[in-house]
């Protein structure tokens, strides 16, 4: 990191550099600062509050938005802590401190933009990629069991994350095609969102396992066909421009694994290889050459 310690306690100040420098860091030091010649970007920035409070404030305005600013005080008051705060610093040090302290609180806050910046980089993602579907007109209330039956998993997705969002909960996902979802679902601890994937891909008595399994749990499942039985409350939310949830045109090796993968645990393969428009022992064949492992 670029680091900047403004510190009129030269010893202090030295001692500190020394440590930093150590760790691989790029650091300055000045005792007292003209605004005017700050010209550098930094990642970090120790200041001290013996500095006039004019000054210190000045400082944290030119600096707060793109670094992380740390304040070296000798007493708390309003103008040493409070102030500095509320203008944009992001915590404060007593002085004399342990040194690792120090360097804790430098790498804590570091983490903590990096988390920031990440999480902003995905809310975009989530926002651009999800932008072509309209949930203006569908409430998916907050109460569990619930079924999201759509014609595009985007749909779904982006409902149950408005969901977290409302109701300030995270979300577990998990598919209802892992062999070990009942075991995923009971290690859940803390209060979240339980998201079952795959409900479309599901037998019959499979389904009615999944229903009995979550009649008290805090879940919402997803499915891609219409389910006429499932006992608890239901959203249908269907979206004309997701018919087709590639973006690409699929080869018909792939098209062809897709849809086994997806239903061969559903359909015997006499149904599986009619709906596909191939004999069985073209079926086999595709298993054989595309490397699909059948489900027993």
């Amino acid at each position: 990191m670029n680091i900047l310690i403004i510190e009129n306690e030269i010893y202090l100040a030295q001692k500190v550099v020394s440590r930093l420098l150590d760790d691989g860091h790029s650091c300055d030091y000045i005792e007292s600062p003209n605004i005017d010649n700050l010209t550098k970007d930094y990642d970090t920035i120790l200041l001290s509050t013996s500095l006039p409070s004019a000054l210190c404030k000045n400082i944290i305005k030119k600096y707060s938005e793109n670094s992380i600013i740390l304040l070296l005080v000798s007493y708390i008051s309003d103008e040493t802590v409070t102030n500095p705060i509320k203008d944009g610093a992001k915590d404060y040090i007593m002085k004399p401190f342990i040194m690792d302290e120090l360097i804790r609180k430098i790498y804590h806050y570091k983490d903590c933009r990096s988390l920031k910046r990440e999480l902003q980089t995905l809310r975009e993602y989530f926002e651009f990629t999800m932008a072509d579907i309209d949930t203006t007109d569908v409430l998916l209330p907050p109460s569990f069991p619930t079924l999201i039956e759509s014609n595009s998993q985007k749909c779904a997705d982006k409902l149950v994350f408005e969901l977290s969002r409302k109701m300030d909960l995270p979300i577990t996902f998990i598919s209802l095609t892992s062999t070990s979802w009942q075991k995923q679902v009971t290690a859940i601890q803390g209060k979240s969102i339980i998201y079952l994937t795959e409900y479309h891909t599901l037998k019959k008595n499979a389904k009615e396992n999944v229903i009995k399994f979550i009649e008290d749990k805090n879940c919402v499942v997803s499915t891609l066909e219409p389910e006429i039985d499932f006992p608890y409350r239901k959203i249908e939310f269907n979206n004309e421009n997701q018919l087709i949830g590639n973006t690409n045109i699929m080869t018909i090796n792939d098209y062809v694994k897709m849809m086994v993968i997806s239903y061969q645990s559903k359909y015997p393969d006499t149904e599986l290889s009619k709906k596909l428009g191939i004999s069985r022992k073209s079926l086999w064949e595709k298993r054989k050459k595309l490397d699909i492992e059948k489900k027993k």
